[in-house]
């Protein structure tokens, strides 16, 4: 008798921890569709501060003379970050651009000073990159500015199209997670019907019956958001480390309106498909129940 109680409560065990993975597989996708919504104005700046201007100067300027125009640079409002490319340094992106054979070709190879410009995310579009590019050609330093307006205004005119179809995208994944975490919960207390049918029999109130499942539920989906919660959380820390570049991508309280999306939609439909679940057993015919 020992072995069979054993038995069963290392089956119920292993549903558990079966539906509880189900739900947490579930709610990661939630989470992920959830990380991109509340961050989309953060990766969408990310995006756009990580878009560089190329300022060629002329072939006679000095690197004092240089870091002079880059300080001056770096002061004004709408630059974010100004680097300096090295003569060497550009003649070693060039040697790695054209191979160390065609550079041979020429006697002598003289490689212009140049800046790297990131902008604020503000001033990304096509008028202020005109209006920015204009200022920067006035020194007379300055030979040549490189922009890529066409690429911001493909960036620009994308971001609605991916909001849109985020934005269905979550809609229709609420759904699908509502439906596959609904079956989950209905088919382990489904398992448990003539438990159900045993307690009307002894007289137990419909408030009485669904007060251990809700119980039984509510720490389900909530062991499960915490378990999606703890996976997210790891890949987004795991990612930050790989590339540092991520480290400002995703803000802390967009991360726990996150958690807050994942412990309500876990726990909700949870309850929610349980309450619906035990009210239709509880005035289920008693025939029915070997089906």
């Amino acid at each position: 008798m020992a072995v069979k109680e054993k038995t069963v409560k290392r089956r119920l065990a292993g549903a558990y921890v079966s539906s509880a993975l189900s739900i947490a597989l579930v709610l990661l996708l939630v989470g992920l569709a959830a990380l991109l919504s509340v961050n989309a104005r953060g990766i969408t700046r990310w995006f756009k501060e990580n878009m560089q201007m190329e300022v060629l100067l002329h072939e006679e300027v000095s690197e004092p003379a240089a870091e002079g125009y880059k300080a001056g640079l770096e002061a004004l409002p709408y630059v974010k970050s100004v680097r300096m490319v090295t003569r060497e340094e550009g003649l070693k992106e060039l040697r790695e651009m054209l191979g160390e054979d065609f550079l041979d070709v020429f006697e002598s190879t003289s490689v212009p000073l140049s800046l790297e410009l990131t902008l604020k995310a503000d001033y990304v579009n096509a008028d202020s990159l005109a209006m920015v590019s204009e200022s920067i050609k006035a020194s007379s330093l300055v030979d040549e500015v490189e922009t890529q307006v066409p690429l911001v205004d493909s960036l620009n005119a994308n971001l609605s199209r991916i909001s849109l179809i985020l934005g269905v995208f979550i809609l229709l994944l609420l759904f699908i997670s509502f439906v596959l975490i609904g079956n989950t919960v209905r088919l382990g207390i489904y398992a448990r019907r003539f438990t159900v049918h045993t307690m009307q029999l002894v007289g137990a109130s419909r408030a009485f019956i669904r007060r251990p499942f809700m119980r039984d539920s509510f720490v389900l989906g909530l062991v499960s958001s915490l378990l999606t919660i703890a996976v997210l959380g790891g890949g987004i820390w795991f990612a930050q480390k790989s590339v540092p570049q991520l480290a400002g991508l995703f803000a802390p309280e967009g991360l726990a309106i996150v958690a807050g999306i994942i412990l309500l939609v876990g726990i909700g439909i949870c309850l929610l498909t349980t309450w619906s679940v035990v009210g239709h057993l509880v005035v289920m015919d008693k025939d029915k129940l070997y089906y």
